[in-house]
């Protein structure tokens, strides 16, 4: 399922024949499934956390190739199924660190300073669907949520950054936030259907993303070791 660039789609190989995005009713282009940033974080977590054989350790290194490659030259990654570049840099972060990438390689400092930098004002994260557009203008703001909030806390989390400010003053955005019964209020879409044409609210994602960041943030304060031990 690996494609020959060594990132992966979500259900296809190669499936990068963007010409046929122009053929009628295709216009809102995202006739394909073509290999993207947050799959192939995904597969590179999976295999750093097995590299058993030969095989493995080759499908992974060029899997983190990919990854290096895909980057936004502002220090993000694009997000297909989760909207869009805090999903895909905190999935990329994730798996970098999983393969061993070192926390002050460029390409995760860069990653770092794009979140921090687009850190809301509150202290959360958001992030609007209009970060889709053809006509790509860069991130685009949004209020805070409380899945997207926790996707960056442990993106950063990831690159070694559970001590740093941006990192408290997302947790205790999450902490302020908290409904009376244990969950948080998100009537925002964060998760993504087909980039420009339709998006989701998956009702579980202010449930289990927030407590899995605040667990992962107690564990990593509580622990002799600042380094994420897993895969995402």
């Amino acid at each position: 399922m690996q494609s020959r660039d060594g990132a992966w789609g979500a259900f296809d190989a190669d499936n990068t024949h963007t010409f046929l995005n122009n053929i009628p009713f295709a216009d809102h282009g995202a006739l394909l499934d073509p290999p993207t940033a947050d799959v192939t974080a995904r597969c590179v977590s999976m295999l750093a956390q097995l590299r058993d054989t030969p095989e493995i350790s080759a499908s992974l290194a060029r899997g983190v190739d990919a990854l290096n490659r895909q980057q936004e030259r502002d220090g993000g990654w694009f997000g297909r199924w989760g909207m869009n570049y805090v999903y895909g840099t905190w999935s990329a972060l994730c798996a970098l660190n999983a393969a061993g990438v070192d926390a002050q390689a460029p390409s995760v400092r860069r990653a770092v300073d794009w979140l921090v930098r687009i850190q809301n004002a509150d202290g959360g994260w958001g992030e609007a669907g209009d970060s889709y557009r053809l006509d790509y203008k860069g991130y685009q703001a949004s209020p805070s949520t409380a899945s997207q909030t926790a996707w960056a806390l442990l993106g950063l989390m990831a690159a070694g950054e559970v001590d740093s400010p941006a990192v408290a003053r997302g947790v205790a955005w999450l902490a302020d936030t908290q409904g009376e019964d244990g969950f948080w209020d998100e009537p925002r879409h964060t998760a993504t259907g087909f980039p420009r044409v339709f998006y989701l609210r998956y009702h579980g994602y202010p449930k289990f993303f927030p407590l899995w960041a605040l667990a992962r943030y107690r564990n990593l304060k509580r622990a002799n070791s600042r380094a994420v031990a897993f895969g995402m």
